[in-house]
């Protein structure tokens, strides 16, 4: 049969597609990045396909049964906890898997949180780069030093904890005047975007400590 990789809401339940409810109620099993977290879309959704813990750290060991399953004629559903598998999230090793194996992979169209992000920004987005998270540690400044000659807007997922360092950061090393804006818990009721240069939105979020799922858009080089 096939692997179908189906987006889940980044927040707002009722951003689930009609064909995605039907992929996941008529699959035989649902990998899961989460199941408590899964479960109660599900329920939502009155689901009650059978569901398997799939995340980073068991991705690896799992991805050889998965394909023997679907080679075998089962139907398979990957859903992260919120938004489309694979992008910063457990899904990359599944897929790629499955097409070594000419096991057919769909990827349902959906919510992503850095499209809204990216749009709702203002700045340029006729070209544009997805970074994901920087690394915390290794690799980090290296990584910086790099994007200051990128020239397209740039996107990052950040948690609250580090999105003032990482503003602080981005200023030092692209100049505090450089355009940005801030997404944060979106599609939720808290929803917010705050827009400005890095150094405006360092200190508004220092003094704010923020809350909840970021993304983070950066002008590009001008």
């Amino acid at each position: 049969m096939k692997l179908f990789v189906v987006p889940t809401p980044v927040g707002n339940l009722e951003d689930m597609t009609f064909r995605a409810v039907r992929i996941l109620k008529e699959a035989d099993l649902i990998l899961a990045e989460d199941t408590r977290t899964s479960g109660y879309l599900l329920k939502h959704y009155d689901i009650a396909t059978p569901m398997h813990s799939h995340h980073k750290f068991n991705e690896h060991k799992t991805v050889d049964s998965i394909v023997q399953r679907i080679k075998s004629g089962q139907t398979i559903a990957l859903i992260s906890d919120a938004g489309t598998p694979a992008i910063s999230d457990p899904g990359f090793l599944v897929v790629r898997a499955c097409v070594e194996n000419d096991v057919e992979v769909e990827c349902l169209p959906g919510a992503t949180a850095f499209v809204p992000a990216l749009v709702s920004s203002g700045l340029p987005n006729d070209r544009f780069c997805f970074e994901g998270f920087l690394p915390q540690k290794k690799g980090r400044q290296t990584r910086l030093r790099k994007l200051a000659e990128e020239s397209r807007t740039m996107i990052f997922y950040e948690s609250p904890y580090r999105l003032v360092k990482t503003l602080t950061q981005l200023a030092e090393t692209l100049g505090i005047e450089r355009k940005a804006s801030v997404a944060r818990e979106l599609s939720k009721l808290h929803e917010e975007v705050k827009r400005g240069s890095l150094g405006e939105l360092a200190e508004w979020y220092t003094l704010h400590p923020p809350k909840g799922e970021i993304v983070l858009v950066v002008a590009g080089l001008e």
